[in-house]
């Protein structure tokens, strides 16, 4: 096959190629998709997927499955993503953790968020707490900053992910206090271990406690960024109720992502759609309750966005000192 006949073949398969993709999307869905949550069922990962699940499914008149797979810190769900066929037909909503924090502070990851994922949308902002029990904990952060230096090593705090786990690390250094970590796999557990009293506070997104907050049975003593927070509008940030400024905002996000290779076209139509829906001030009134940002990009800005995310926190991490186990 000389020079010129192979360059006609290419370019016919290249339009095949495309002809196909442009098929595809314009068929798609025909079937039931799936949403993968890295968590178990409760925390603001999982309200935020049902609620565009749902959605979606009003839209596109398919069935929107999420499914719950908590564990390692959110890599099991993004594995079987990462190696889920690239139609469309397998989501991910992608925390902070898996895109940023699990390749900064993990070794031998099983999966590459530069290399197994294509870029969908950033879908939230997610404000996390401090909280504490309201019956017998401090009423203020200087009271619990007290109380943990009275009792060095004694009281315990939990966290979820590994953004709301380093968190707590940053406020423990910062502060000076020797508090023991216990882990948690979600948001539901860290607020089930609070009430049940395995721990003196929780660093966590605001989902799960926020009902627990309204009914007088925990109270929130400081947020974790200066955003505004309209179902607690007179909490602080942390690094003012603390005095530390130099803890700076430490947000949350959550994104969706899509096994690498799927067609631009389809990622183009998911995201279309998530953005169409965050127009709706139902869907952001809701989010909002819950103490979620609604926030769409393009996929070439959250891709760009989780990028500078990972330089940023490697940053941190390394200055830290911090040793995960």
């Amino acid at each position: 096959m000389n020079f010129i006949t192979r360059s006609i073949v290419l370019a016919m398969l290249v339009v095949c190629g495309q002809a196909f993709a442009q098929g595809a999307a314009q068929n798609y869905p025909n079937k039931a998709i799936r949403i993968i949550v890295p968590f178990p069922a409760g925390g603001p990962t999982d309200v935020l997927a049902r609620v565009i699940g749902q959605r979606m499914s009003e839209d596109w008149g398919q069935p929107v499955v999420i499914e719950n797979r908590p564990g390692g810190n959110t890599t099991i769900g993004a594995q079987l993503v990462a190696k889920a066929p690239p139609d469309g037909y397998t989501l991910l909503a992608a925390m902070d953790s898996t895109m940023v924090m699990n390749p900064v502070t993990t070794r031998n990851l099983p999966y590459d968020p530069f290399r197994d994922f294509a870029s969908i949308t950033l879908a939230a902002n997610n404000t996390s707490l401090l909280t504490v029990r309201a019956a017998d904990g401090p009423k203020t952060v200087h009271e619990l900053i007290a109380k943990a230096k009275a009792n060095p090593g004694k009281l315990n705090y939990g966290a979820g992910t590994i953004t709301t786990r380093l968190a707590g690390y940053l406020f423990n250094q910062m502060a000076g206090i020797d508090v023991v970590f216990i882990p948690y796999k979600g948001s539901a557990d860290v607020v089930q271990g609070l009430l049940t009293g395995s721990t003196e506070f929780i660093v966590d997104g605001i989902a799960a406690s926020l009902p627990l907050i309204q009914s007088g049975k925990l109270r929130a003593l400081a947020k974790l960024n200066s955003r505004p927070l309209p179902a607690l509008p007179d909490l602080e940030p942390l690094a003012v109720a603390a005095n530390l400024p130099s803890l700076g905002d430490i947000s949350t996000w959550t994104a969706l992502v899509a096994p690498a290779g799927t067609p631009p076209a389809i990622i183009e139509k998911i995201q279309r759609a998530v953005a169409k829906m965050y127009a709706d001030p139902a869907i952001v009134d809701k989010l909002e309750k819950s103490g979620i940002t609604a926030t769409s990009s393009t996929p070439a800005e959250f891709d760009a966005f989780f990028r500078k995310e990972t330089d940023r926190w490697s940053k941190v991490f390394r200055e830290s000192g911090i040793k995960f186990d």
